[in-house]
């Protein structure tokens, strides 16, 4: 069996990583459900609870919008940096190397 200092080094970026994909649509969820229900109000409709807007289109429409462009931005992100280079830099592929070469 494991400890969970191994498992922690061995998958410490994806650990952080989902951490931060939490946090982000648990805040998104909070924060839109405070905005949902404050113009509800606003025009005379009873709050809603948090599981009632779980079921709102609205919220899903936001969230995948959102993620759609992260997630756009971060392929573009690895793709450029594949294919591109950036002479001087320290992690850049020399000018002249194949982009199928990688690392050392």
């Amino acid at each position: 069996m494991e400890s969970w200092r191994g498992f922690w080094r061995r998958n410490s970026l994806s650990v952080v990583l989902f951490a931060l994909f939490g946090a982000s649509m648990l805040t998104h969820l909070l924060n839109s459900w405070k905005d949902f229900n404050l113009q509800g109000l606003a025009h005379g409709k009873p709050a809603e609870t948090l599981g009632q807007f779980l079921h709102e289109p609205e919220f899903w429409f936001e969230s995948f919008q959102n993620w759609q462009s992260e997630f756009l931005a971060v392929a573009a992100i690895v793709a450029f940096t594949i294919f591109l280079r950036q002479i001087g830099s320290s992690q850049s592929k020399g000018l002249t190397e194949p982009n199928s070469k990688t690392g050392d």
